[in-house]
């Protein structure tokens, strides 16, 4: 059964249902994106699984009556996007969002896999907690999961019990954060650094920088400091002090460092440029630090207030610049949604973050409909490369024997941001009223198809992530 979301109307616009004597799916004649190439083929499926890639014609037996073919002639078919850092509130702010609600979004917006973050209440500071984090997911996830655990001054016996093939990374807050989780102890750095062998997610910003410019400003302004300072406050100085921090204890202890949503061109002095299977320190930048510069503060307002803060132009032409010569490894979104009334109000009460998932992938093709950025490298940066740096099984690849996880698009049609089309829980968007000029018509998880042309499935294909470590 599918529930039409585009309308918010229950079970119109109802797409059919793979009959249950069909053995086989098969994605016929469509564009396929995939390690680095473009080619038409046929992709057939059965059950979870992609069993084979056919670039020339399909064998008859797969074309006769059990075997459901789906014509894609004139669309694209890619690996499904995993996101390597959401915030989906669950457990404990659920009035922001919730796992299912936030990966509804996700599945809409081609996103197939996600990896969450710790700083939800109480906070996933423990393996007892992160157990519980899964089995919430097991219930209501849409799309395929796993969460990292986050660091504390005191938890380095939680972080060395983890099971590197459940667990897709430990997440270091090395700047401002609440509660407990923000890591400013030698000592506890050293042993987080040292002795952790998975992944390693860092949010770099020094909270000693951002503290006093915040002091500065709230002298001069209050409460209701201007949002154009929101970036001169989370300075360029605050992320590289933090993030240079952060790489010069990767190189002491050989530890597998990923740096989180870069902001700055000072940062990409730290970055080498190569593959992403052959480094020990890899980043990430977000669509947001790719879309906007300060200049949108005008407009956006809090809107688009985020940790790392949205700089100059010239940071974001770096930034991409880092993107296209393989500094930076990975696009993701840092989805963080907050109501409505959070995003509104004075300076210092107007929360940080917004809801992205949904459109990520589309605001990308944006740039490739621009001839800034290669439909295979999105692909690479979006899909392969997150698989290939977290070593995710089976998964990230259009290829034999690995899960189904599929985005059919359409290039072009047309996607306009209303209100009514949104289905985060906030109900909001930085993206609201813009059309973009590609369209996600189906995704794929595991073989089943979850999203259809605004309808979302009710029924959960979503499986917990494993890793080959």
């Amino acid at each position: 059964m599918f529930y039409n979301y585009e309308f918010k109307v229950g079970l119109q616009n109802t797409p059919s249902i793979l009959n249950n004597n069909m053995i086989y799916t098969l994605l016929h004649n469509a564009t396929i994106v995939n390690r680095g190439e473009e080619f038409t083929g046929s992709i057939l499926i059965h059950k979870q699984t992609i069993v084979d890639v056919f670039r020339d014609e399909v064998p008859e037996t797969f074309l006769q009556k059990n075997t459901r073919i789906i014509d894609c002639s004139g669309k694209y078919v890619i690996p499904g996007v995993i996101d390597d850092q959401v915030h989906f509130r669950e457990p404990g702010l659920t009035h922001k969002g919730s796992i299912a609600s936030e990966s509804k979004a996700a599945i809409a917006g081609g996103i197939t896999s996600y990896m969450e973050m710790p700083n939800v209440n109480p906070q996933t500071t423990t393996i007892e907690l992160l157990e519980q984090k899964f089995d919430i997911a097991s219930h209501s996830s849409y799309a395929n999961y796993s969460f990292y655990l986050g660091a504390t001054n005191t938890n380095i016996d939680q972080l060395r019990a983890l099971d590197p093939t459940l667990t897709c990374g430990v997440k270091v807050f090395m700047g401002s954060s609440t509660g407990n989780m923000l890591v400013d102890n030698p000592e506890a750095l050293k042993q987080i650094f040292s002795d952790v062998r998975i992944p390693v997610a860092t949010h770099c910003e020094d909270e000693q920088i951002i503290q006093t410019n915040l002091a500065f400003y709230k002298q001069k302004y209050g409460d209701d400091i201007p949002i154009a300072f929101h970036p001169t406050i989370r300075s360029r100085e605050a992320c590289f002090a933090s993030s240079k921090l952060a790489y010069d204890l990767a190189k002491k202890y050989n530890t597998r460092l990923h740096i989180l949503h870069l902001s700055t061109a000072d940062e990409m002095l730290l970055l080498e440029s190569g593959l992403v299977t052959n480094k020990q320190i890899t980043a990430e930048v977000c669509v947001h630090h790719l879309w906007f510069n300060a200049h949108d503060y005008e407009t956006k307002g809090a809107f688009i207030k985020w940790n790392p803060a949205i700089k100059d132009e010239a940071d974001r032409i770096a930034l991409f610049e880092a993107l296209l010569d393989d500094r930076i490894d990975v696009v993701a979104t840092d989805h963080a949604p907050h109501t409505i009334e959070e995003k509104t109000g004075v300076y210092t009460k107007a929360a940080s973050g917004g809801p992205l998932v949904q459109h990520s992938l589309l605001a990308m093709l944006e740039f490739y409909k621009q001839g800034i950025i290669s439909l295979p490298r999105i692909i690479h940066k979006m899909c392969h490369a997150p698989a290939d740096l977290f070593q995710i099984k089976k998964r990230g690849y259009i290829e034999k024997g690995f899960f189904a996880d599929l985005v059919i698009l359409n290039l072009s049609a047309q996607t306009k941001v209303t209100p009514q089309s949104l289905l985060y829980a906030c109900n909001w968007s930085p993206f609201t009223n813009y059309t973009f000029s590609s369209k996600i018509e189906k995704t794929i998880i595991n073989g089943s198809i979850v999203y259809e042309n605004g309808c979302v499935s009710d029924t959960l294909q979503a499986m917990a992530l494993e890793f080959n470590r």
